[in-house]
């Protein structure tokens, strides 16, 4: 996983007045509702970096538990000054709210979209022994092989089992069996060791150089458009499914009732951030790609229609709030 990189100064428009968000007794924080070290650091600490110049002091708080809502339901119950900053996930605001009986928050209520900072896809994959080389002949090798063919996500519920399952519905494979591991690391390893043939995991760097270096070969991603840092992998979609797109994406939020103003200063520092062109390389070679649903409106209107999409797929594969 790549380290946090350290950001340079920005330049602030003319003319502007920033309200100074953060003291140093009073740091803004950007809770990370997931451990130290993942895919939500790399967007993070650099994130952070490029905001302190127009917001103040930002410093990156890591509180984990229960996939993401321990942290989220205690950005929903902070004071809505905007000094308190969720980065969001699928986790938080698509799957957590509709499997867990008692999450603490309403992911469209209790908060206040500031943007999508950047989306990720899947990769449907498969260890090298098998004997297929795009997603269409693992599709009739797997149809071929009923109740023989297993695969691995990062556990159950997350967003690479429910990907998945739109997978197993659109290709028409009902026998292919899940196997949750406890995180996407896990599954990966046992997926190289070739313990289970197929996966479907969280784009990544690593996923990509596994897939150079022959360890693993993925068949197709679950993006609109191929991933840029991985542009000879075909998407899903040209492999012959039309609708398999499965994200997962991170965005920043406050709690529900933060002042207009406050959230249009948070908006703005957001997007001049994420226009620096080393961090959007530095997204890109993560395996993400920049979201244009950057601004609160669109913000919203994303993370509604994503629990529109997803509420279906989650009820059919009999997830039930626990």
């Amino acid at each position: 996983m790549l380290a946090g990189l350290a950001g340079g100064g920005l330049l602030v428009a003319a003319g502007v007045a920033w309200p100074q968000g953060a003291t140093a007794e009073r740091p803004i924080r950007l809770i990370v509702p997931f451990a130290p070290g993942g895919i939500n650091d790399t967007v993070a600490r650099p994130l952070a970096e490029r905001m302190r110049s127009l917001l103040g002091n930002v410093v990156v708080e890591n509180r984990a538990g229960a996939g993401g809502t321990i942290g989220a339901a205690a950005v929903a119950r902070a004071e809505p000054d905007g000094n308190t900053l969720l980065l969001g996930s699928a986790a938080t605001h698509i799957v957590g709210p509709l499997v867990t009986s008692t999450p603490g928050y309403d992911p469209v209520k209790d908060f206040t979209p500031i943007g999508i900072i950047a989306v990720s896809g899947l990769a449907i994959i498969v260890h090298p022994s098998l004997p297929v080389k795009d997603l269409q002949s693992f599709i009739s090798f797997a149809r071929n092989r009923p109740n023989q063919l297993s695969y691995a996500s990062a556990g159950a519920g997350s967003a690479t089992h429910l990907g998945a399952e739109l997978f197993k519905s659109l290709a028409r494979l009902p026998s292919l069996s899940h196997v949750p591991y406890r995180g996407g690391g896990p599954a990966a390893t046992d997926l190289l060791g070739g313990h289970v043939p197929v996966g479907v995991l969280n784009i990544s760097s690593q996923m990509i150089e596994y897939h150079r270096a022959g360890r693993l070969r993925i068949l197709a991603v679950t993006t609109a458009k191929r991933a840029g840092s991985a542009s000879e992998i075909p998407t899903a979609i040209e492999s012959g499914l039309r609708d398999m797109v499965a994200l997962n994406f991170a965005g920043l939020f406050v709690p529900a009732a933060t002042p207009a103003a406050t959230v249009e200063r948070t908006s703005t520092a957001l997007r001049t951030a994420i226009a620096d062109k080393a961090l959007v390389k530095l997204f890109v070679n993560a395996g993400l790609e920049m979201s244009a649903d950057d601004t609160p409106e669109r913000a919203q209107r994303f993370v509604e229609s994503e629990i529109g999409r997803w509420s279906p797929v989650i009820r059919s594969i009999g997830l039930k709030p626990g």
